[in-house]
């Protein structure tokens, strides 16, 4: 089916259509072989998949599996361990997304220590972080970069934006990620049986689906990039049915309203001119060397973790959270010895029971 908003008149109605959902159900059942896992690695993915019942519409003998598509639950501890550091800081003020606010890190969060007198602001773009260091210039403002390939331009350009206006109060603490790298691990993991990618719809409007065609060429796994609505799930579940049937092997795009293969190049180049590629820690996956992002020594005034050089707490992990083996696909989240006993989201143990993109989060909401 070629994609359904490559008119130009668009009727959104089909995204939710029944029909059209019926008719690619019949065509996952028909092409579906006996026994098929297929990953999805986008945390937006997660969420669709579970609230609208898609996991329950897979063939006998084939699953759906979720990844390490939430950045901030792949966050290491001892990443988490360092903004807390930052917080604790005299005179700084930590601004960040919401998610992370909340997450555990080996003995405190951003919450506690804003209980305490820590002085952490919820932002929704990093120019807000800018605003924040502009209207406070007596304090160091420091935003926590956290996030794939779909957040790293914005935070590129906001540290653009703070040398070109000459501030001085502003820095970031970079923990972002790039998701190629990390798939490349998981396709090698023996303990895992991945037939499949549903690929992370909103990093390749960024990176586009070149960064991905190794998938087919050297390891023969068909991936297909799709949008976030019910059909645009089960179209791309369909196109990889095909693609399994037919013994084909091939990164295609079912989201072509938002992806192209070469991606959004602007973004690309912002992202290539204030940061390189670095050896990250990512929560179940250890040290994934070119998997995530540093600053470049031109723009070394604006990593706050030189700036500070916080004293970072021994790295302690929750005790039974299983959240590595999540994010790993290796375990569905209700499996976790913790699941809605002791960790849930009014007090979770681990982040993917924090983040709204989580796997665990997703699992208590629509499948407890």
């Amino acid at each position: 089916m070629t994609d359904l908003i490559a008119q130009k008149k668009i009727d959104l109605s089909v995204f939710d259509d029944p029909h059209i959902a019926r008719d690619l159900i019949a065509t996952i059942n028909r092409f579906a072989p006996e026994h098929a896992n297929l990953m999805e690695v986008c945390g937006t993915h997660t969420v669709a998949i579970a609230r609208n019942g898609i996991r329950d519409l897979m063939p006998d003998g084939c699953r759906l599996l979720s990844g390490p598509g939430c950045p901030v639950c792949v966050t290491a501890n001892k990443d988490i361990d360092a903004f807390i550091s930052l917080s604790r800081i005299p005179n700084v003020i930590i601004t960040t997304f919401g998610d992370m606010k909340r997450v555990p890190g080996s003995t405190s969060s951003l919450i506690t220590e804003q209980s305490r007198g820590a002085d952490v602001r919820v932002c929704y773009s990093p120019l807000d972080a800018l605003q924040v260091a502009k209207e406070n210039p007596d304090k160091q403002v420091v935003f926590l970069g956290v996030g794939f390939e779909t957040t790293t331009p914005l935070v590129a350009m906001a540290i653009k934006h703070a040398k070109a206006d000459g501030l001085t109060n502003f820095s970031v603490a970079c923990a972002h990620k790039n998701m190629p790298n990390a798939l490349r691990v998981l396709v090698n993991d023996p303990s895992l049986s991945i037939d499949a990618l549903i690929l992370p719809g909103h990093v390749c409007t960024i990176t586009g689906t070149k960064p991905f065609e190794f998938l087919a060429k050297e390891f023969g796994i068909p991936g297909v990039v799709t949008g976030f609505e019910p059909v645009d799930v089960l179209q791309g579940i369909a196109m990889l049915m095909r693609q399994l049937h037919d013994g084909r092997a091939e990164v295609e795009i079912a989201y072509k309203r938002g992806v192209k293969p070469e991606g959004n190049v602007t973004a690309l180049a912002v992202i290539d001119d204030v940061f390189e590629t670095c050896t990250a820690t990512w929560r179940g996956l250890g040290d994934i060397p070119g998997s995530g992002y540093r600053i470049r020594k031109e723009y070394e005034d604006f990593d706050a973790i030189k700036r500070f050089q916080p004293t970072v707490e021994p790295t302690v992990e929750p005790k039974g959270c299983r959240c590595g083996d999540v994010l790993r696909g290796a375990l569905p989240p209700d499996k976790c010895p913790l699941f809605d006993k002791v960790c849930t989201p009014e007090h979770p143990v681990g982040p993917c029971m924090v983040s709204t993109e989580g796997s665990c989060a997703a699992y208590w909401r629509y499948y407890r």
